[in-house]
Formats: C-alpha cells, structure tokens, sequence
C-alpha cells in the first residue's frame, strides 16, 4: 500500500466510497465524476502505478478485475450485446490517467460514440 495514494486509501478504508464490490484483490466503487450513468472504477488492492508496470504474473488480478467489471454490468443490466458497456483503462498522464493507481473504468447506461475522445 502506498499512503499517498488515494486508491490505496479507498481500498484500505481510510477514505469513504460507495463501494460496489470488494474482494481479496479487488474493489470496484462509484466515480465521484461520472461520464456515464454508470461509471464504475475498479482497482487492484495492491498498488500498481499503471499498466506498465503489469508483469505477466498479473495476468490472473487483470482477469479479476475485467470478470467482476462484467459481473457489475450485467447487475446494472447493461451486460448484454445489445445494451453495451466500456471497458478503459488510462495509461500515463496524455491518456488521462490522473491518478497512478492501476483502475478500469466501467461505462454504461447510454450510448457511448465512438472515437471516445
């Protein structure tokens, strides 16, 4: 755990969220700036800066957080074909990864265009 990092602080409980769901390795809660409907962020309970710094050792949390991102969708009801969902995650400061915690943003409950932006 990183101190100064915010995500690490919401999973460890020291900062408030509304958590969703939450388990040994991940913890997915609302963004307090939603782009969607719904906009979930999840996140690995250990600190990963970003995905640069994934190994293949980590293919298994990557797993993780894409399975319960799928899992939340189809709770919301937007985990059909029809119906849709995003799935992002930001790399570095250009991408607008703007806090360095590994995070998988979920995106639903409206159109999304396409390019994103």
């Amino acid at each position: 755990m990183d101190l100064s990092c915010l995500f690490c602080r919401i999973a460890a409980g020291e900062i408030p969220a509304d958590i969703l769901y939450q388990d040994e390795s991940v913890v997915a809660f609302r963004d307090i700036a939603p782009q969607a409907p719904t906009h979930l962020l999840l996140i690995p309970r250990r600190h990963v800066a970003s995905t640069l710094d994934l190994s293949g050792d980590d293919a298994p949390l990557v797993g993780q957080l894409v399975t319960v991102a799928t899992q939340l969708a189809q709770e919301a009801g937007f985990g059909s074909i029809s119906e849709g969902y995003r799935l992002v995650i930001n790399t570095g400061d250009a991408a607008g990864q703007s806090v360095h915690h590994l995070h998988l943003h979920l995106l639903g409950g409206r159109h999304l265009a396409w390019p994103p932006g």
